[in-house]
């Protein structure tokens, strides 16, 4: 399985390339460090997706001496991996050019990545290949578009949830947002797989 992983990185070396430049422009746009964690992190998971989608690599995969259940959790794995090394790249990056950011950032670029991830990596084994790149963009911008709106409106039409947010503590109120997400995180690695093992190829 972690050649599995390290596939991922081969294919990307090319793109890689245009990690640092494609990061430095979030930088000095002077965008905010967690949507530039948030951006850093899906770069090499998603462009492998895109990559795959283009050359029908399931077809492959499915011919080597792993299993069905391994591929999709090099997968998971794989994304959790590549996104504590973009957020490490990034920081450095942010550190070199002398822009502050907090561990809050991280966390919350960080966890956005896993919802994102954890929405739109089970579209990849639902829709026809050549539609999946598609929807997954629009999944992105919609959710940076108007997540921030569907946020706001909710806070203020459900006074009772938010009342009881406002009143945790930092930490319960981090403690939380990670066990809900690591949750549904496992949830879409299930959901995936039974997706995967119930496909033809």
């Amino acid at each position: 399985m972690f050649n599995l992983i390290r596939r991922d990185v081969i294919l990307q070396k090319r793109q890689l390339l245009i990690f640092i430049p494609f990061i430095l422009f979030f930088i000095i746009m002077d965008a905010h460090p967690a949507l530039t964690f948030l951006i850093a992190s899906i770069f090499i998971p998603f462009n492998t997706y895109a990559y795959d989608e283009k050359v029908e690599t399931n077809i492959l995969l499915n011919s080597l001496p792993y299993t069905r259940t391994e591929i999709i959790a090099s997968r998971y794995l794989g994304a959790i991996i590549y996104m504590v090394l973009a957020i490490g790249v990034t920081s450095l990056t942010f550190f070199v050019f002398n822009k502050p950011f907090t561990m809050t950032d991280i966390a919350i670029g960080g966890g956005l990545f896993l919802v994102f991830a954890a929405f739109t990596f089970p579209l990849f084994y639902i829709f026809k290949p050549g539609y999946i790149s598609t929807v997954v963009l629009i999944s992105f911008i919609l959710l940076a578009g108007i997540g921030p709106s569907i946020v706001l409106f909710l806070a203020e039409h459900l006074t009772a949830i938010t009342d009881f947010l406002v009143n945790l503590s930092v930490p319960a109120l981090y403690i939380g947002a990670a066990v809900i997400i690591i949750t549904f995180y496992a949830v879409s690695w299930g959901v995936t797989t039974f997706i995967y093992q119930r496909k033809a190829f």
